[in-house]
């Protein structure tokens, strides 16, 4: 039933792995593991991936659930087994986790390797775009002068990293706990897509980013946990790219904004696959935050944001297609069975 959406995540997967192997062999650099300084090594994380999901699930429901009557709590967790962890929903998550952790993983190091394969950088020219979409006016100038530099500016950062925890979090809410299995791998499905789109806009493209190339427009800012994590960003870039640190990624790329990607990305399934109105409200919000906080700090230009929402709807529709969806134009969604109807307008 979900054959397309097993391949197409499988091609993208092995894809960015092919693409990173490839790389580094040709530019005799290693593959690193972009988190495993903290949470272990692969081989260990990805089973604890997959455990924690799991008990992700099955905790609160033996703990909160059965707090009062613990005697109910093995049959309970039975039960839960037996109707939720079913053979569907574990290869649901087997293969959306392993399939999302491989792209992401060879994403950071495929995008460490940018520097080392194209030295052109455009921000001039997106920088110049900035000015005549502005009528001569840097988005950063604008933004600080309208929202201030003050409060605000540890509200957009709070929001804008927000999105570290976020991006596993929604992917396991997803794969876990969507009662319509197509969404589950609609969702991983878009997202394997959105982060392939992003290594490839990379290196179509290359910059920097306003706040590491013009970074006078920003001297203003307090120093909000979004500047530590700029300066701390832009050390190690210099460290990797003179050979000072191998052992790391550098993480220095402007467009696309997969900020402003996978937030929209996010938004976009909340719209049309959850029905509580203050959480589709809620991840909107989050989306506009996080792109006017990518224009504020300096992460992104303009262009590099309308890209990632390219990039996001780009995703979303193929990943739909791919789990077995259907868009239709004005017309009302159907009930919540296998494939969905997705009404469009």
């Amino acid at each position: 039933m979900y054959r397309r959406a097993w391949a197409l995540m499988a091609v993208l997967a092995l894809g960015m792995a092919t693409w990173a192997v490839v790389e580094a062999v040709v530019l005799d650099k290693k593959l690193v593991d972009p988190e495993g300084s903290f949470l272990g090594p692969s081989y260990i994380r990805l089973p604890l991936l997959l455990t924690g999901a799991l008990l992700l699930d099955l905790l609160p429901l033996a703990v909160f659930v059965n707090l009062r009557t613990p005697g109910r709590i093995p049959g309970a967790v039975r039960q839960r087994i037996r109707t939720h962890w079913n053979r569907d929903r574990i290869i649901l998550v087997a293969s959306g986790i392993t399939s999302f952790y491989v792209v992401y993983v060879t994403y950071r190091n495929i995008k460490s390797f940018l520097p080392f394969v194209i030295e052109t950088k455009y921000d001039r020219e997106l920088h110049l775009l900035d000015h005549a979409l502005l009528f001569g006016h840097d988005p950063a100038t604008v933004l600080h002068t309208v929202l201030g530099t003050g409060v605000s500016a540890y509200v957009l950062s709070f929001v804008y990293l927000w999105f570290l925890p976020m991006v596993p979090l929604v992917v396991t809410a997803w794969v876990v706990w969507s009662r319509n299995l197509s969404y589950g791998y609609w969702f991983v499905t878009s997202q394997c897509m959105a982060w392939v789109l992003g290594t490839i806009s990379y290196y179509a493209l290359p910059t920097l980013g306003p706040g590491f190339r013009y970074v006078q427009l920003y001297v203003d800012l307090p120093h909000t946990p979004s500047k530590r994590l700029m300066d701390s960003l832009d050390f190690t870039r210099d460290y990797v790219v003179t050979g000072s640190l191998s052992n790391a990624v550098q993480s220095v790329a402007g467009f696309a904004s997969l900020h402003c990607g996978i937030t929209m990305l996010v938004a976009l399934m909340v719209q049309y696959t959850i029905r509580i109105r203050w959480l589709r409200i809620a991840v909107w919000v989050n989306f506009g935050i996080t792109a006017i906080a990518t224009l504020y700090f300096g992460w992104h230009y303009i262009a590099d944001d309308v890209a990632g929402v390219l990039i996001a709807l780009l995703s979303f529709y193929v990943g739909g297609l791919a789990s077995g969806q259907k868009f239709v134009r004005h017309g009302e969604r159907s009930p919540e069975t296998v494939p969905a109807e997705v009404t469009t307008v």
